[in-house]
């Protein structure tokens, strides 16, 4: 049996405590939810031509679901775009995406370097599950472990997980465990500074990015934070995990957001 979370509530001190960032709060689902249904009907004629080129190439759903934890490490389920070959964890099990990943289809290739596998998470924030903008959800086997591993990790579930979000427009997919402890330092960097404003900002970025700008570009364009600014304001070094972090993950095989 998998580990799992429990759904918690994480006191208010420290994130969010700005008054003007909790009032934002307080609105951005209105905010979400009349944005990604007008995203969703402009974008619809591209998540239908990708999952008909899925089932055309495939065997296999041309979605999948899979279960992430939410606000306060609540479960929903997530829906995506497939684009690994059907079934593959079934013979490998969870693990990391990794650069030419024998699993990933070839029109799941194209589908993972335009971003159109995320269209049907527009969803997911119709039905209050996410927000446009927030860290990336998590599977709920994984987070205990990586809890074990990384400090305040499970702070970040103090917010709507997001469809994008400041790590995702500064940072390359997960790799190892340094690159999750990168990511979340930067999730509390979000945290701290939440905002009507840096999410305008969030979202033109992801624009840019979908087109190819690099990360640097975007930084600068945007006033983003250096990493070593990010580093100072969370506390945290992002070139070092914990003294001894072997035991914290063993059997430990974390898996990024796309898996399949």
């Amino acid at each position: 049996m998998p580990e799992t979370s429990e759904p918690f509530v994480l006191s208010w001190p420290h994130y969010l405590e700005k008054p003007d960032g909790r009032l934002y709060l307080s609105v951005k689902a209105a905010i979400d939810g009349s944005a990604s249904l007008l995203l969703l009907i402009v974008t619809a004629p591209l998540l239908l031509l990708a999952i008909v080129l899925v089932k055309l190439t495939s065997r296999g759903p041309a979605l999948y679901c899979q279960t992430r934890l939410g606000l306060n490490g609540r479960p929903f389920t997530i829906f995506k775009v497939r684009t690994m070959a059907h079934g593959c964890e079934s013979l490998t099990g969870a693990r990391w995406s990794t650069p030419g990943d024998a699993r990933v289809t070839t029109v799941g290739r194209w589908l993972r370097k335009t971003h159109i596998d995320e269209l049907p998470q527009l969803v997911n924030v119709l039905r209050g599950d996410m927000s446009l903008v927030g860290p990336r959800p998590e599977r709920p086997e994984f987070v205990p472990k990586l809890e074990k591993a990384i400090p305040r990790y499970r702070h970040r579930l103090v917010v709507r997980p997001g469809v994008t979000g400041l790590a995702q427009v500064q940072l390359p997919a997960d790799t190892d465990i340094d690159s999750v402890r990168t990511k979340l330092a930067y999730d509390l960097f979000y945290l701290d500074n939440v905002g009507f404003w840096l999410d305008v900002r969030l979202c033109w970025a992801t624009a840019l990015k979908l087109t190819g700008v690099s990360f640097r570009t975007i930084r600068s364009l945007f006033l983003f934070p250096s990493r070593e600014a990010i580093e100072r304001a969370s506390n945290m070094p992002l070139a070092r995990v914990q003294a001894n972090p072997s035991a914290a993950l063993r059997d430990f095989r974390p898996a990024v957001a796309k898996v399949y």
